[in-house]
């Protein structure tokens, strides 16, 4: 098995919902952020590039299915490097990057990019086709934005409940209050606030810097909030992550692409894993796939991506290995944002910065993902 070096991460700033990135196509920031990232490594041919693999959890409007080889064409690359495009939901990001880490691992690729890209601004509404021709009555949209659509009525219902009705069942099941998800979400704000991002953010424009970062928050600001999901409930928009534009990638090789690319690498990937629970306690799912990628081992640094607070409370819950000091320690999705499809390589790319920084150590990244899945990679520098 081949070595696999993370040599670059980049990602774009977030922007919010409606916001300063709303206005740019999800191929074009996915393009974006390939563009850069290869711009940093000017002694690597793009033609040696072996994939470029991205995730997008959605796919249906300007992603054009394959966003990817979209990036691929809108970049400048030769039409000779392909492009393809995963789906796990939220961890596809995290995904592609493990697809790439996996190719070149068993020798069938010496250089990969992987990322990923959401715009939930520009996702479009669906209409279904309808069961016969020229029906007379009105026909609905579906937003594919964000959850279940279109659900298959053989489904259990227990399993298809919204996604943060899922974040208070994981607040009732490991008593996690409304006071400790603010906390939790204002430290989130506080830490992401006096972060230094500046090595991995390329600006889009003029935007160069996380939109949804609030360094203006409280806790009285955020026990104002009404409950968003369940009557009397604790989950709200203040604990939960909002919905987001951007797009992520990482530079992966083995050891015969680094010296060709010249750089010293920011940290190695060195395991990965995937976990199932059931759907309804998503926010639970990495737990198990934490504890078979680390195989004992302890880590410096953990970003666990913060979908809602109550999650990441009740993972914490289920991992008490885990110093809770060393998860997310420049804040979170809930202040940084949580562009499904690019959240995966971003917290792995932040992960090897930080390794990188630190100079070495382990590190874990990992997603909870809707419909009941968890996915965690392992860097070590």
């Amino acid at each position: 098995m081949n070595e696999v070096y993370v040599v670059d991460a980049v990602r774009t700033p977030i922007g919010k919902y409606g916001g300063a990135l709303s206005g740019v196509r999800p191929d074009d920031l996915a393009a974006h952020v390939v563009k850069e990232l290869l711009a940093r490594s000017p002694a690597l041919d793009p033609a040696a590039i072996a994939d470029v693999v991205f995730g997008n959890a959605n796919g249906a409007g300007e992603d054009n299915r394959n966003v990817a080889r979209m990036a691929v064409l809108l970049a400048g690359l030769p039409v000779t490097v392909p492009g393809a495009t995963v789906n796990r939901l939220c961890g596809s990001g995290m995904e592609a990057v493990i697809q790439g880490y996996r190719a070149i691992a068993l020798g069938e690729a010496s250089v990969v990019v992987a990322g990923g890209v959401e715009s939930m601004s520009r996702a479009p509404w669906v209409l279904p086709k309808p069961s016969r021709a020229f029906p007379a009555g009105n026909q609905e949209l579906v937003s594919t934005t964000l959850g279940w659509r279109l659900v298959n009525p053989r489904m259990a219902p227990e399993w298809t409940v919204p996604l943060g009705e899922g974040a208070e069942l994981i607040a009732d099941k490991h008593g996690v209050s409304r006071e400790a998800q603010d906390a939790y979400a204002l430290a989130s704000h506080v830490k992401a606030a006096k972060a230094d991002f500046t090595a991995e953010i390329v600006a889009v424009g003029e935007v160069v810097r996380d939109e949804s970062i609030r360094d203006d928050t409280s806790m009285e600001a955020l026990a104002g909030l009404k409950p968003a999901f369940r009557q009397g409930g604790t989950v709200t928009a203040g604990n939960s992550s909002p919905l987001n534009d951007g797009a992520a990638a990482l530079l992966l090789c083995d050891r015969e692409g680094l010296a060709r690319i010249g750089r010293e690498p920011l940290a190695r990937i060195t395991a990965s894993a995937v976990s199932a629970i059931e759907p309804q306690y998503f926010g639970l799912g990495p737990v198990e796939a934490i504890r078979k990628a680390l195989r004992g081992r302890e880590p410096s640094v953990v970003e666990l991506n913060e979908a809602f607070a109550a999650q990441v409370l009740g993972c914490l819950a289920e991992l008490p290995e885990l110093d809770p000091e060393i998860v997310n320690p420049r804040g979170g999705a809930i202040a940084v944002g949580h562009p499904l499809g690019a959240s995966g390589a971003r917290i792995t790319g932040a992960v090897a910065h930080q390794l990188a920084a630190r100079g070495a150590g382990v590190g874990v990244a990992a997603l909870c993902i809707g419909v009941g899945q968890g996915l965690a990679v392992v860097l070590e520098r």
